[in-house]
């Protein structure tokens, strides 16, 4: 890595550090979303380093669709282990058993996140929720504040978001409303993976090449599972596949790669023209708001 990539990292890095030192010192009840994933698995990483040696002062929320990938949920529970945190899980399927909410005719729950986390937000009166949303992955994601002001409703409001300036983030908010906060907004994927390769952060192995059963539809490379699939005629072959990224199994899509390791995956993700949500997420393809619309229903 050249000396300026690395200066960049620690430029993001110092700037992730300090909105998570603003956060402890403005708010009463900050969580830390984290699914497993290499988004929130590095911003885990950068609580830590915000904190150490003392413990990262705030728990951990999960809204588990009940669709996820068995290799991502081992691994959430050894880090949750391994740090000694306090993980909450909201899982959608108690939402759907109790009448809460109903199953979709597409078979994908990630829209049906909403619903819970919001819940779970009031339930636990947390004021603050840290999130592993980047600029770079999706048009409605680029126009958002690292600090994101949320009605009682957990709404996002555009006329109610605040100038950021000068690294000064305003937190105020009236009672019943939260703030999602954004540490990585700043950071591309290449940013991430190049962070990854410089700590030395562990991640779930569907990052890496494997062989795996998979279909094809629309365009992307699915895996079986209890979500469904495949359907007549969509065949299922064995491919060598990596995740770009991971979420709900039935909307989240692999792609064919030779990348075992993490330098071969910063090559492969230097030379990629899309990015990884665009290549691999179903949802994201709705409808042509479909994130924009998720955001104003108070999900992203």
């Amino acid at each position: 890595m050249t000396r300026t990539a690395m200066d960049s990292l620690d430029r993001l890095e110092s700037e992730a550090v300090h909105i998570f030192r603003e956060v402890a010192g403005e708010f009463d009840r900050p969580v830390i979303l984290f699914s497993g994933g290499k988004d929130s698995t590095v911003l885990l990483h950068l609580a830590v380093k915000a904190f150490w040696p003392a413990p990262v002062p705030f728990p951990l929320l999960h809204v588990d669709t009940g669709h996820n990938f068995d290799e991502v949920l081992d691994f959430r529970d050894r880090t949750v282990e391994r740090y000694g945190l306090r993980l909450e899980v909201a899982r959608v399927q108690e939402w759907i058993d109790d009448g809460r909410l109903a199953e979709r005719g597409d078979g994908t729950r990630n829209p049906l996140q909403t619903v819970p986390l919001l819940d779970t937000i009031a339930g636990h009166r947390f004021d603050a929720v840290f999130g592993g949303g980047r600029r770079d992955e999706e048009r409605a994601r680029a126009k958002e504040r690292i600090f994101s002001l949320r009605n009682a409703f957990g709404q996002w409001e555009p006329r109610r978001q605040r100038p950021e300036l000068w690294n000064l983030y305003n937190g105020r908010h009236r009672p019943g409303e939260h703030v999602r906060v954004f540490p990585l907004s700043n950071w591309t994927e290449l940013d991430v993976w190049r962070y990854i390769a410089r700590e030395k952060v562990e991640l779930p192995s569907i990052y890496f090449a494997h062989r795996r059963s998979v279909y094809r539809r629309d365009g992307m490379l699915l895996t079986a599972g209890p979500w469904g699939g495949p359907r007549p005629g969509e065949a299922v072959r064995e491919l060598t596949v990596r995740y770009r990224t991971v979420g709900d199994g039935s909307c989240t899509g692999a792609v064919e790669s030779d990348a075992a390791g993490i330098d071969d995956v910063i090559a492969e993700v230097a030379a990629s023209r899309l990015t990884e949500r665009g290549a691999t997420r179903a949802d994201d393809r709705l409808s042509e708001a479909a994130m924009e619309d998720r955001k104003r229903e108070g999900y992203f």
